[in-house]
């Protein structure tokens, strides 16, 4: 089986967090595919075709929404990225081929001018409503739902930043939720759903490399690319 991955963009460290990825990837027996630059955004989604996940670890959206940081918007003729409307058609027949997608963390922010990313993850980040507090300290993170994903699992600690008040899908059924530092909302941070035909998964963790590093994360990781891929 083969894993297209998208990596890259601003602000974190992708190239360690998707060699993160990767290792645990091939433990599951794919051949993973790596993407990286603005121009991966087409060549990963076209390479999809006959590929059983599609993993974005990556921060591409066009970076020029009236409500996005003047520091990106000064960016976006380098960096802005919006897929043609062919990579987006490959990634609907990839769902309708039975193809999972699995979204780490940034890949909410991604492709804000793609109504069918957002609906196909399941959330999506809204600039001037979204945030998340600085990284640290250590959250707990709960399990809120049965689902294979996550049975079995105890609650566990972890640093990592904790994202808030996405734009949710009305069908999204957290499975992992944590309180951002300081607060006491619960904040979904893990959800899988059917979509188009294949099955996908979000995690909002993942940040760094010490996240993929904590037992529990590594384990919701793995179950995570078994369910998309369907074992």
């Amino acid at each position: 089986m083969r894993a297209v991955v998208l990596s890259g963009g601003l602000t974190h460290d992708f190239p360690a967090t998707t060699a993160c990825l990767g290792a645990l990837l091939e433990a599951e027996g794919l051949e993973v595919e790596v993407h990286t630059g603005t121009a991966g955004v087409e060549s990963a989604l076209h390479a999809l075709p006959g590929a059983a996940l599609f993993v974005v670890n990556a921060l591409r959206w066009t970076m020029t929404g009236a409500q996005t940081p003047a520091r990106y918007r000064e960016r976006a003729a380098a960096e802005g990225a919006s897929p043609s409307a062919g990579a987006r058609a490959a990634l609907d027949a990839h769902l309708a081929d039975g193809g999972g997608v699995l979204g780490m963390h940034t890949a909410s922010l991604c492709f804000d001018d793609w109504p069918g990313w957002g609906a196909t993850l399941g959330g999506a980040w809204e600039w001037g409503r979204s945030q998340h507090p600085p990284l640290g300290p250590e959250v707990t993170v709960s399990v809120a739902a049965e689902h294979p994903l996550v049975r079995g699992l105890d609650a566990f600690t972890l640093v990592d930043e904790v994202y808030g008040d996405l734009r949710y899908a009305p069908d999204v059924t957290a499975l992992l939720t944590a309180p951002q530092p300081g607060g006491d909302a619960a904040q979904p941070l893990l959800w899988a759903r059917d979509h188009g035909g294949g099955r996908v998964v979000y995690d909002a963790l993942g940040h760094h490399p010490p996240s993929y590093a904590v037992p529990e994360h590594r384990e919701v990781l793995r179950r995570a690319v078994r369910w998309t891929t369907r074992g």
